[in-house]
């Protein structure tokens, strides 16, 4: 799996967003073979009511199979599909660990996770085999659809990005792996493009959900942040 990179695939095979996608999936595989996520997969994480190996199958779904699943759909060829903001803001109950959206999310990892480590590692590195080729032949106006609502492929893969890069922080500080932390088999950094990118995908979900004004006082001058505008997840 070492030649799945965005330099590997070429630039002029691949949109910048679909390179991006690509690196930071292979860092969750990456991620996701660790032999300290082995050792700790039947511990909790730094989430709560999230065990490390239903994180490690929310990572392997929601970054990368979700993606296969996706992709084996018609395309939706929406007149008007949204953005990865708007497709965010659209979600309720996010800061509630107990709500349906959350209860659903882990149910929908345990499903993967219950397969053990070493499976859900295969699954994503083999789903990272198919979408580095696949990426390469889907048209660049293919659009997917998904809770719904319909994304351009680009744009869904803009919040699988956020996705990856959030939990794969959230896998690494739950086996301690974080900053300062060695491993024995080090994990690539997250890309600071792909970091980047998932941050404007979340500063466009907060001024999809609060506009433009609150999400400037939220960044410039917090105590008059009443609502936690930028709050995204």
């Amino acid at each position: 799996m070492d030649h799945v990179t965005a330099a590997d695939l070429g630039p002029h095979r691949l949109s910048p967003v679909r390179a991006r996608y690509l690196a930071a999936a292979r860092t969750a595989v990456e991620l996701l073979r660790a032999p300290e996520l082995e050792q700790r997969w039947d511990e909790a994480s730094v989430l709560e009511e999230f065990g490390v190996a239903d994180l490690a199958g929310h990572l392997a779904l929601s970054g990368l199979l979700l993606v296969e699943m996706l992709l084996d759909e018609p395309d939706p060829r929406a007149a008007d599909p949204i953005t990865g903001g708007r497709y965010y803001a659209r979600f309720q109950g996010t800061e509630d660990v107990g709500s349906d959206l959350n209860v659903a999310v882990r149910e929908r990892s345990h499903t993967i996770a219950v397969h053990g480590h070493e499976q859900v590692a295969t699954l994503a590195s083999e789903a990272l085999e198919r979408l580095a080729d696949r990426l390469v032949a889907e048209p660049a106006d293919r659009q997917v659809a998904t809770r719904g609502v319909a994304l351009t492929l680009d744009e869904f893969l803009r919040t699988r990005c956020v996705e990856i890069a959030v939990h794969v922080e959230d896998l690494e500080l739950s086996i301690g792996l974080g900053p300062g932390l060695t491993a024995a088999d080090p994990v690539p950094d997250m890309p600071d493009d792909v970091v980047a990118d998932a941050v404007a995908v979340l500063v466009d979900t907060a001024i999809a959900r609060h506009g433009t004004r609150a999400v400037l006082t939220a960044l410039s001058r917090r105590e008059r942040d009443h609502v936690d505008a930028l709050r995204a997840l």
